[in-house]
Order: C-alpha cells, then structure tokens, then sequence
C-alpha cells in the first residue's frame, strides 16, 4: 500500500513538471519572433507573405524553364494522328508566346507521339506537330531564328502504358528554353 502511493506522488510530480511552459525567450531578431502578443497572429503575417510572393517563389529564376513550366506550362496535346492545334492548345501557346517575348528567349520545341505506329511513322508525326507549334507562334510575333524543332517520335513518352491515358499524355508537343 504505501509503494502505490510513493508511486501515485512520484506521478503526480513527474507529470506537474511535464506540464510547465517554458517562458518566451525570443527575441526580436529571433526567426520565430512576432510581434503581437497573439501566437496565431503569426499565422496571418506567414499568410500575407505567401499572398503577396510572385507566383513559383522566389527561387525560380526569371526565364529558366521552372519559370517556364510554373508560370505558363511548357506542353500542348494533340489528337490521335493529329498535328492540328485544338483552341486549349492555340491559348495556353498564346501565353508562352507572351513569356517569350518577355523574356527574349530562344526555344526548343520537341514533338512526341505514343507508342502506336512504326518509329517513321512516329518521327514524322513528331516532326510535323512540332512544325504545327512554330508556325503558330511565328504567327504571333516570334522570330523563327528563336524557334528550333526536334521529334522524338515515341522514343520518349512521358507516362508509361498501353491506355488511352498514357497515349494521350505522349502525344504533345513540350517547349523547352535554350
């Protein structure tokens, strides 16, 4: 009986220490710091700088191909056997052409195709969808001196698989920055 309760007020004693709060020790210069006395105030402050953060954040270089890729998309799918430019792909190639503009770069334009066909069947079909992008953006203002053209035919299919799902993911064109 009188271990349980030795036992009982060591508990209690352990579990009272447990409970203290340590005192607030940060200072103003301290990462952690804020400047409300309110803890959940800081959540607000985080908030209001990830609203008023550029789109990517700041370790994106301007005109890199993260830039690129986060802030514009760097892929347009075509149809099945098809080089022609659907009205999702005319836009989203309407903002790169913007980007590219602001940033004066020079571009790659690779043109893929699924797996179905025969390998020159495929660089052809690559060859042409990759035409389809340049001309179009050469519609809208880009020097063709900035625009080069390379098919990988299937040789490199972004999704793995025999399914209309990854056939439709390989089949597109990617815009690479040089």
């Amino acid at each position: 009986m009188f271990y349980k309760f030795l036992l009982s007020i060591f508990l209690a004693a352990f579990i009272s220490a447990c409970s203290t709060t340590p005192k607030d020790t940060a200072g103003s210069s301290g990462s952690g710091s804020s400047s409300s006395s309110d803890p959940a105030s800081g959540d607000s402050d985080i908030l209001a700088d990830l609203e008023n953060t550029e789109l990517g954040g700041p370790n994106i270089e301007p005109g890199s191909q993260e830039d690129l890729v986060v802030n514009v998309g760097d892929r347009v799918f075509f149809g099945y056997d098809s080089s022609e430019l659907d009205s999702d792909a005319k836009e989203l190639l309407q903002d790169q052409v913007a980007w590219i503009k602001q940033h004066n770069a020079s571009i790659t334009i690779e043109g893929h195709c699924d797996e179905r066909g025969t390998r020159e069947y495929n660089l052809a079909l690559g060859e042409k969808r990759a035409q389809a992008v340049k001309n179009y953006m050469t519609s809208l203002g880009i020097s063709s001196s900035q625009i080069s053209t390379i098919s990988f035919g299937k040789e490199r299919p972004a999704v793995v698989g025999s399914n209309d799902g990854a056939w439709s993911q390989n089949r597109r064109s990617v815009t690479t920055v040089n």
